[in-house]
């Protein structure tokens, strides 16, 4: 038993520490590992596994929308980022600079991508021409770089890996459209392939994305109660278009200014799925995005005609998994412990008993459930067994995001809430920034998440200065 016990008595408890927790799972299930600059990480293969499985199940959804996939320099030139005054405000604290080159000073700073606006307007003016050139709808997969003073692995680093999405449309509605397209092809994504359900919305004019004039959100909950804003689409209007002398001969034979989306997310999506769904034994991974889905371990496999029946169930299983079979020296109480830190949906144990009653035993990682199957019917059970994972791992999640979900018809009862009550807070809002700000400084950093799509009447009132009040606000602590 203590052999067993061996990976995870290094662990925190989630309930005594979560931060500690969190960064202990990041390490023990080597995920991965910090560099030499600070705030900049070394992804290790697991890690990286999960998030190539993250990025193809997103970019088929993005071709089924019908975007493409492009590629931008890495660098932007000072008085190209400089063009968009709202913009460059906006990331001015967080970039980093390239002032030299080969040796010799450069006559132009050059700043490594925050973002990439810049370089799409850029490369738009010189292929936008008519009409018949919209929309486009172009996205990349890189990382960027934010100089963060503050950095927590896949939450918050200066280097993360992202994709962001840069359309270009003919018309306002067009590319309204398009930003809430890509929103709920997001909240799709969570709910779907990471189990994870999220509140959605309107972020207001304070929390909004530097030159957009509206942004909106995908914001789930971690089990602590901490929001972590998990991806966001942004409409811009023609603002940037007109920054950067973009127009087209529209059908009226007049010239045009085209209107502008983008939307991102990033490594921080792993983050999430930790914090959504790991416990003190490890990660637990959704299916849909779990390196390994089935974890064949097994058990006496010195014995006669184990280790055959393993690599013919492996062989089986691996036309439609993901499937590892574990045959090292390891005992199978401490690979049992190493598949559950490493959240492997399926633990698939199969012995010299099991074979004589024509059998293997599947374990749930999510729940521990053992389900004794026969082998004739093992690849509908595997289906099923991962379906009940999924199916499992949202309902907890499900279940979290309801439990500390909080109401406040008052200002009392805000400050309240905010001090013993972990989670969101539902509350009524004037539309005045002043508001935003007293209460995160009032209580220590709640602010608002966004404007969700279907606002509740809970009072009259705002719940900061009592005036008559505009919008129902979901508001939290952030990651």
């Amino acid at each position: 038993m203590a052999e067993q016990k061996k990976m995870v008595e290094a662990i925190t408890p989630m309930d005594e520490d979560f931060a500690k927790w969190y960064t202990d799972i990041v390490k023990k299930a080597e995920l991965m590992d910090y560099s030499s600059v600070r705030g900049c990480m070394v992804i290790e293969p697991y890690g990286y596994a999960i998030w190539e499985n993250i990025q193809k199940d997103l970019d088929t959804r993005f071709k089924k929308t019908g975007h493409v996939n492009v590629y931008m320099p890495m660098l932007i030139p000072e008085s190209l980022l400089q063009k968009e005054k709202d913009h460059v405000e906006g990331f001015a604290p967080e970039v980093a600079w390239v002032t030299q080159g080969g040796g010799e000073k450069l006559a132009e700073r050059l700043c490594i991508r925050p973002t990439s606006e810049v370089l799409f307007c850029e490369h738009y003016q010189k292929v936008i021409n008519s009409y018949r050139d919209l929309p486009k709808l172009y996205n990349q997969w890189c990382s960027v770089m934010r100089w963060e003073k503050t950095t927590r692995p896949f939450l918050r680093s200066s280097e993360f890996l992202w994709q962001e999405g840069h359309t270009m449309h003919e018309t306002a509605e067009e590319a309204r459209e398009e930003t809430l397209r890509m929103l709920h092809v997001y909240a799709d994504f969570y709910r779907e392939s990471l189990a994870i359900p999220a509140v959605i919305g309107r972020k207001t004019e304070k929390e909004k994305f530097a030159g957009a004039l509206e942004t909106y959100t995908v914001e789930p909950m971690m089990h602590n109660g901490v929001a972590l804003q998990g991806g966001t689409s942004h409409y811009f209007g023609d603002g940037f278009a007109k920054s950067f002398g973009i127009t087209f001969t529209g059908r009226d034979n007049t010239l045009q200014h085209p209107h502008q989306t983008s939307w991102g997310v990033s490594t921080r999506m792993i983050g999430a799925i930790i914090m959504v769904h790991g416990d003190d034994n490890g990660l637990v991974l959704p299916p849909a995005i779990a390196p390994i889905q089935v974890a064949i371990v097994p058990v006496a496999q010195h014995k006669p005609g184990v280790l055959e029946k393993a690599r013919e169930l492996q062989a089986q299983l691996a036309e439609t998994y993901r499937v590892k079979l574990d045959d090292s020296a390891q005992s199978p109480g401490w690979k049992f412990s190493q598949y559950e830190m490493l959240g492997v949906p399926l633990r698939l144990e199969i012995g010299p008993k099991d074979i004589e009653k024509n059998q293997c035993v599947l374990v749930r990682r999510d729940n521990r459930e053992k389900i004794f199957v026969p082998l004739d019917r093992l690849s509908e059970a595997v289906a099923e067994g991962l379906q009940a994972v999924y199916d499992g791992m949202y309902a907890k999640a499900l279940e979290n995001l309801k439990a500390k979900t909080h109401y406040a018809h008052n200002h009392e009862e805000f400050l309240d809430i905010a001090k013993n009550k972990p989670g969101f807070i539902n509350a009524m809002w004037c539309g005045d920034t002043a508001c935003e700000e007293k209460l995160k400084e009032e209580t220590g950093g709640v602010k608002s998440r966004c404007i969700p799509f279907e606002e509740e009447h809970i009072s009259d009132v705002c719940v900061c200065c009592g005036k008559p009040a505009k919008h129902h606000v979901v508001w939290g602590r952030q990651y």
